[in-house]
């Protein structure tokens, strides 16, 4: 028989069961009640009446953000928020691939040093943009994507486009986000703006559905059905229906900070940047590589520009930082950089990067200190554990640092011998390729002398935009930008496409610049670069040749002004190259399409 003795622990036990039952049942509730909004929708309203829409909230943060112009492509999942920017005074740019439309807000980003803003619809319209957001990750531009996607409730339902957006931008971006709510609009936007500027810059996604930019009267609409329900499920799908719908647009027009938040930038430390004055101030030939990260904010074009001129030393310029001394200035070389790097004593590495480009470092000396200065680690310090070895890696902002490095070396003076020395090489190098100009061609146009005659002639407010192989590999050697901030290429991705988006971008940000746009065709009928290597290693041609396309007659379909240039009129290339800049000047977008023989710059042939 159970006595009292036996039955309390049970009891106690029993009671313990029930209490943590009951403990767990109210979470779970409280925590169901919280994923639904509901304590959030008791403190704040949802105004049914409001016309206003999410929009309105996406244009308010890009306009506290300073940003001028959204390029898209057009479509219904984001046109609220493309109406919103256009009443805001920001213009709206509309292209005809969305690929584009990524490439011109990653030229606007270079050339302001903002974030450059771009708004593509769902799907289709988002997978358009991923060679372009691929592109700006590798030349860390900061870059905003915009896209559209199914409404929250429909996701993984079989909606219009819808696809796992997510998932196809994690690896590309720095930020990712999908706005579930109205009223995460503002914080989500002023987070991605700031994460695309700081550390690293790069592009960032912010996925909008559809019914966080609709207002509320169309989402009711299309949400909740119209009718009342009859049966018990029906009533709960309508109550969960109009939960969801309260939920989207509570507290969704109360007031927000939209201005921009405090950015994160790598600094270099007082104490690296004494180790590295020390070691510049023994140097007898130093070198300095500059890149495109010296452009970065916070330090100006022209602040660096002082800087690098105060700091004497030679360098040589790549990427966004080529014009950075303007077009002929005694501390920059352009050829001979390999030759240049085995002998230096000292090399700083400030915002280049040992990858492919310098032959994944093993185009320095061993015998060089090598000081390199970097926002992002990693690519600081790629390839050092087999080619070369730093003395002193700096992870911080590049111009900052160039910046300190003159307050430090004030009044260092280095011997103009060695400065001489690679004077001396840039000049011989310059004179082979004034040889190579005059070197006959079979048909066409030798288009080292288009080059050294597009040098001669090009305004000095051009903005040079390269997209292509072969001729622009040998525009690199030939023809230099005028100032800072005048040369856009590509980057280390090399993509090939670029030149549309880049040249709509840099008109923009430049109106008086000598654009709209003139583009110069080099049309040698083929894939030059990959023909050269292709046929004497695998005996074919094969995918390698073009047609000698008609360009500016298709320029002209198109309604811009054509011109040709071929050996029919090879004493008339300075006055079509005038011609073409004045139309520009008269506001006409020019293609100058140019018949050109085949260099090769290995060993000095032009071939038909």
């Amino acid at each position: 028989m159970e006595t009292a003795a036996t039955a309390a622990p049970a009891w106690g036990f029993f009671s313990s069961f029930l209490l943590l039952a009951f403990g767990t049942l109210v979470a779970a509730l409280l925590g169901a009640a919280h994923r639904l909004g509901l304590f959030y929708q008791l403190m704040h309203k949802v105004d049914t009446a409001s016309i206003r829409h999410g929009g309105e909230n996406v244009a308010a943060v890009l306009k506290a953000h300073g940003v001028r112009f959204l390029f898209t492509l057009v479509g219904g999942h984001i046109s609220p928020l493309l109406v919103a920017c256009e009443k805001l005074g920001i213009r709206v740019v509309d292209t005809r691939h969305e690929v584009t439309a990524v490439f011109a807000a990653d030229a606007v980003a270079r050339l302001t040093g903002t974030v450059g803003v771009a708004a593509v619809t769902a799907g289709p319209g988002l997978t358009n943009t991923v060679t372009a957001v691929k592109n700006a990750q590798i030349a860390q531009s900061p870059v905003l994507l915009l896209g559209g996607a199914a409404s929250t409730l429909l996701q993984n339902r079989g909606a219009l486009q819808a696809v796992d957006q997510m998932s196809l931008f994690r690896p590309l971006c720095k930020f990712c986000a999908s706005v579930r709510r109205v009223r995460d609009i503002i914080p989500t936007l002023r987070a991605a703006m700031a994460a695309a500027q700081s550390g690293t810059p790069g592009p960032v996604f912010v996925e909008l559905p559809l019914d966080v930019l609709y207002p509320y009267f169309m989402v009711q609409k299309e949400m909740v059905p119209a009718k009342p329900p009859k049966g018990l499920m029906s009533r709960a799908v309508h109550w969960y229906l109009a939960n969801s719908l309260a939920n989207l647009f509570a507290g969704a027009w109360e007031p927000q900070p939209e201005g921009p938040l405090p950015l994160d930038i790598p600094q270099a430390s007082p104490q690296q940047v004494q180790r590295c004055v020390e070691i510049l101030s023994r140097a007898k030939r130093p070198l300095m590589l500059i890149g495109s990260q010296a452009l970065l904010p916070p330090t100006s074009a022209d602040k660096l520009r002082v800087a690098v001129e105060t700091l004497g030393i030679p360098c040589f310029l790549a990427g966004m930082a080529r014009g950075l001394l303007g077009r002929n200035h005694p501390l920059h070389f352009r050829q001979n950089r390999r030759a240049a790097l085995k002998k230096a004593d000292v090399v700083v590495l400030a915002g280049t990067v040992c990858d492919f480009r310098l032959s994944y470092g093993r185009v320095l000396s061993r015998s060089s200190k090598i000081i390199v200065v970097n926002r992002d680690r990693k690519e600081m310090l790629i390839n050092s554990d087999i080619f070369w070895k730093p003395q002193e890696a700096v992870q911080g902002d590049v111009g900052s640092f160039v910046v300190k490095l003159v307050e430090g070396l004030r009044g260092q003076m280095w011997a103009s011998d060695w400065a001489e020395e690679l004077r001396q090489a840039d000049q011989q190098k310059e004179q082979t390729f004034r040889e190579k100009a005059l070197m006959p061609v079979a048909q066409h146009l030798n288009p080292v002398r288009v080059l050294q005659l597009v040098e001669d002639t090009l305004p000095d407010n051009s903005i040079l935009v390269v997209d292509g192989g072969d001729f622009v590999g040998t525009a690199a050697y030939l023809v230099k930008p005028r100032g800072p901030l005048c040369w856009l290429d590509p980057g280390a991705f090399g993509t090939l496409g670029v030149g549309a988006g880049f040249a709509l971008g840099a008109k923009l940000c430049r109106p008086d610049a000598e654009i709209p746009v003139m583009a110069l065709i080099g049309n040698d009928a083929g894939w030059t670069q990959i023909s050269r290597e292709q046929v004497p290693s695998l005996g074919s041609n094969v995918a390698c040749g073009l047609a000698y396309t008609d360009y500016h007659k298709a320029a002209q379909g198109l309604g811009a002004q054509g011109l040709l240039l071929s050996r029919e009129n090879e004493d008339q290339v300075v006055k079509v190259l005038r011609d073409a800049q004045q139309q520009c000047q008269d506001g006409h977008p020019v293609v100058v399409n140019i018949l050109i023989g085949r260099t090769d710059f290995r060993d000095g042939s032009i071939a038909m």
